[in-house]
């Protein structure tokens, strides 16, 4: 029996010279910066998609936890996730006035939004925010492991123990202890996605700490893949390049961030709404054969 299609209209698709899509460096001055950094700082102020970004379904009737979604690439994945559908735990440290913007944007789009702001590098928290996102949600089918730290130093003698070990209880340790945590949630169909790096292939002398952070996320991706998959569960990860987000000037000084991602293709960096829907078909059933993969945005920089 032949089936009947809906054919639905859209309208024409208008293409755009990428290379002039976003604003190009050189960024004046920041206003003073502390970390974490808020968005409302940050001059241009990023897009996450807020105006660009449209549904079709694809996550409607799932639920999502994101962490360090309150701004940066972590809003950009919640805004568009919402629009698909899916109902969302905004994670955040701190930053309160952001995480409350960004969920303001996610309800609008007629879904559940709830913020939990918490600090990652505590196993206790990341257990408690995997046993709040379910409770409040009602299930967990997805989890974008996004929050990280950085810092820069021009030498290793200024790297202390005490920052790598910050930089590697964020990064590391909490998406192990906030995956290890969700697997016994997590259905068959479900998917963790992490947010690793062009650092973790091509690294920065002044990114040292980081950099060996995204490297290990990499090498966990394709791990826990090989173990979540006996459960249905898939696992990927994301490597953005140079990714216009309030960690930059946050982090970096005047003569980094000033030009950052001029060395790209494009001559400018990513806004986090460029990366969006990389983590919506991730967590789709349309990637359905996809695991233990790591797909590069890193504006022609290098192939990861």
């Amino acid at each position: 029996m032949d089936t009947v299609q809906e054919v639905r209209t859209f309208p024409d698709v208008h293409l755009t010279d990428p290379r002039d899509a976003f604003a190009k460096p050189p960024y004046p001055d920041q206003e003073a910066f502390a970390m974490p950094g808020t968005t409302d700082k940050m001059n241009p102020t990023p897009d996450h998609g807020e105006q660009s970004y449209r549904g079709s379904g694809k996550l409607k009737g799932l639920n999502a936890l994101i962490t360090g979604a309150d701004s940066g690439i972590g809003r950009a994945v919640a805004i568009a996730f919402a629009r698909e559908g899916a109902n969302v735990v905004i994670n955040y440290l701190c930053e309160n006035s952001d995480a409350e913007e960004t969920k303001t944007v996610v309800e609008a789009a007629g879904v559940k939004a709830v913020t939990c702001g918490g600090d990652l590098r505590d196993e206790s928290f990341c257990n408690e925010l995997i046993d709040r996102s379910v409770d409040q949600l009602g299930s967990l089918e997805i989890l974008v492991n996004n929050a990280a730290y950085q810092e820069t130093a021009n030498s290793i003698d200024e790297f202390s123990t005490e920052l790598f070990d910050r930089i590697y209880k964020t990064n590391v340790y909490a998406p192990f202890w906030l995956s290890r945590a969700a697997m016994e949630h997590l259905p068959a169909g479900g998917s963790i996605i992490n947010t690793v790096s062009i650092q973790g292939y091509n690294p920065s002398a002044y990114l040292l700490p980081y950099a060996t952070t995204k490297s290990a996320m990499i090498g966990m991706t394709k791990a826990m893949a090989k173990l979540a998959i006996k459960r249905g569960v898939r696992v990927n990860a994301v490597a953005p390049g140079p990714v216009w987000t309030p960690l930059i000037p946050g982090s970096m000084p005047k003569d980094k961030f000033e030009n950052f991602g001029a060395d790209t293709l494009f001559e400018r960096p990513a806004q986090p709404a460029e990366l969006a829907p990389m983590y919506v078909w991730l967590a789709s059933p349309e990637a359905s054969f996809v695991t233990a993969e790591v797909y590069g945005c890193t504006g022609g920089k290098t192939p990861v």
